[in-house]
């Protein structure tokens, strides 16, 4: 081959070299971008949560979701939700929904705040099938959407439920929540308070020792009120991990009475009565 062709040869080569290895490194980044520049992200896979964005276009300001990176337990998993809001009368958030797309039945809990909560932050435990995508969203009382989204992973499964003995209860009441609350609030701060209730939130996914299907018995509602006004109402479903646990906020005033209520899907009840004495 002539020198000149062979230098023209070599300096093709090194051009598709050179042109090609970019490529590689654009497409590396590309692949490194999260799925929001793809213009899909993971609420988008699911019926439940395309139905709640219905049209709008959700904003991941505004909104934090926090779950370990690594989980070796995927039974029971911390999750917290916490989005940015006066918790105003004119400006508040007026529920989370909270979803594991990786789950048999995705749904977490929808929890349904209003002002008297005082600040928009809830903490509960779920259960995780596998490595996968949590997804929430929070509606807004300006008819805004806000989504975040996170993949934790999991070590072990969370179907594989731990064999425990529930009881302590009648077929119409439950046993008794327990409840842990400042003793005193600032008058018209935000005060936190954690409940817990005993209960196997038994999905009706899994089997007995005979093979025969164990029923589903989960705590399908949660509800604070104040002196009879509505701080938190959740609708909660099979993903939420046994011994149910929520951590939540309310705003007092003056004197009065947290009622809180865990109900069963039997219709069974737990109730709880906590003085309020803002200081």
């Amino acid at each position: 081959m002539p020198q000149k062709r062979w230098n023209d040869h070599l300096m093709s080569r090194r051009a598709v070299l050179r042109h090609g290895a970019n490529g590689l490194l654009a497409g590396a980044a590309l692949w490194a971008l999260p799925s929001v520049a793809w213009g899909r992200q993971a609420w988008e896979r699911l019926d439940e949560t395309r139905a709640i964005v219905d049209g709008r276009t959700p904003t991941g300001r505004g909104i934090t979701l926090d779950l370990p990176s690594v989980s070796e337990d995927g039974a029971s998993v911390r999750l917290t939700v916490s989005v940015d809001s006066p918790m105003s009368s004119d400006d508040y958030v007026e529920a989370i929904h909270l979803y594991a797309l990786g789950n048999p039945s995705p749904p977490i809990a929808t929890f349904r705040l209003t002002p008297r909560a005082g600040k928009a932050e809830i903490t509960t435990r779920v259960r995780l099938n596998e490595s996968q995508t949590v997804v929430a969203l929070a509606e807004m009382s300006d008819g805004s959407v806000r989504v975040a989204e996170q993949r934790p992973r999991v070590t072990v499964s969370g179907c594989l439920i731990r064999e425990e003995t529930y009881g302590n209860g009648s077929d119409d009441t439950l046993p008794e929540p327990r409840v842990r609350m400042p003793r005193r609030l600032a008058a018209g701060e935000p005060g936190e308070i954690i409940t817990l209730l005993n209960h196997p939130m038994e999905t009706g996914l899994r089997e007995d020792a005979d093979g025969e299907t164990i029923p589903q018995r989960i705590i399908e509602r949660f509800r604070a009120e104040l002196d009879g006004e509505t701080v938190i109402d959740a609708e909660l479903a099979r993903s939420l991990a046994a011994d149910p646990y929520i951590r939540f906020y309310f705003r007092a005033e003056e004197e009065g009475e947290l009622y809180l209520l865990w109900q069963e899907d039997s219709g069974a009840t737990a109730e709880s009565r906590q003085s309020v004495s803002p200081g």
